[in-house]
């Protein structure tokens, strides 16, 4: 648990619980924020399982959590202090009740820090329309969306992915239709799609999933924690049957194909992405004679121009000869 700012002497402090049943002699002094509150340790080892619990239980007795030279404990670094009066109450009510002017994503990170569960089950709002319940109802969403797309992960994009890999790609590109989507081209006459391959997975709930841009924004960040590049997560036209062929003069044939709007996701696993793309030629320059006509007149011999050399050439080019060998 890293140290905070220690308080001024003149730190409001607070005893807690503040309820009027006596607490035990054994009490310590933490400060958060430059708040002290006086605690019973024993209300921590109702949830052992959390950071407080941790420090104020079994490794307490070990030393693992030291006091200042005040006897005090410096806790939680970057918690406010209104934050912590509530996290102090979940171990005494079992629920964290975040009032008006509360910030829930501040309360989520304290959670998160503290490790404390964050979910429907211990959070609790004023009502289900104020501004804290929408916040709420957003991480809420964030968690749900990390859980779902760990499983798309697993079972939809990585085989794709691995498909490629096997095939020698360094990157993906995906695009998500429905369950009803059907795909219909004219062999001779597929729809334009430039260079790039699309590999297709059906799945309706993915497709639902990359609806919402929060939850596009959710999968970027679980894609890049897990070191992929390059991503990019979007909706478009996407070519799924021919719709009509036209007979253009000289009896070619154009098919018109019906689009329809659907989500993709692609992504580069590449690690020397920028070498790739991008062929530097090392060239030497060649030697001529500025004035032909001059060195002409004089009878000078005219300088054979040497003619530029591409350095991957040289790399794979026949070694050159040594003075001896061209004598020999």
């Amino acid at each position: 648990m890293s140290a905070g700012a220690e308080g001024g002497a003149d730190a409001p402090k607070e005893v807690w619980p503040s309820q009027s049943r006596p607490l035990s002699h054994d009490r310590v002094t933490l400060v958060v924020d430059g708040t002290r509150f006086v605690v019973d340790p024993a209300v921590f080892s109702v949830y052992p399982d959390t950071v407080l619990g941790r420090m104020f239980g079994r490794a307490r007795q070990h030393s693992f959590t030291r006091p200042n030279s005040k006897g005090e404990y410096e806790i939680a670094e970057g918690i406010g202090a209104n934050i912590f009066r509530i996290v102090l109450d979940y171990y005494r009510l079992g629920v964290l009740h975040c009032p008006e002017g509360v910030s829930v994503a501040e309360l989520r990170e304290a959670c998160d820090y503290l490790c404390i569960n964050f979910d429907c089950n211990t959070v609790r709002c004023r009502d289900l329309i104020s501004v804290q319940s929408g916040a709420l109802l957003h991480e809420l969403s964030n968690d749900g969306a990390r859980r779902q797309f760990q499983a798309f992960l697993e079972e939809l994009l990585l085989p794709a992915m691995v498909s490629s890999a096997q095939d020698g790609e360094r990157e993906c590109r995906i695009v998500v239709l429905t369950d009803d989507d059907t795909v219909d081209w004219d062999c001779d006459n597929p729809p334009p799609l430039g260079e790039e391959t699309s590999l297709i997975s059906y799945s309706t709930k993915l497709f639902r999933f990359f609806k919402f841009i929060e939850n596009r924004d959710v999968a970027k960040a679980m894609l890049k924690e897990r070191g992929l590049k390059n991503i990019r997560i979007g909706i478009e036209g996407y070519p799924t049957c021919k719709e009509k062929v036209k007979r253009r003069p000289g009896g070619r044939s154009e098919v018109i194909y019906s689009y329809v709007q659907r989500p993709f996701i692609q992504l580069s696993w590449e690690k020397e992405e920028g070498k790739s793309r991008h062929v530097d030629f090392q060239c030497v320059r060649s030697r001529s004679v500025p004035n032909l006509i001059t060195a002409l007149g004089e009878g000078t011999v005219r300088a054979t121009p040497t003619p530029q050399v591409d350095e991957l050439d040289r790399l794979n080019g026949p070694a050159p000869l040594t003075p001896e060998q061209t004598v020999n």
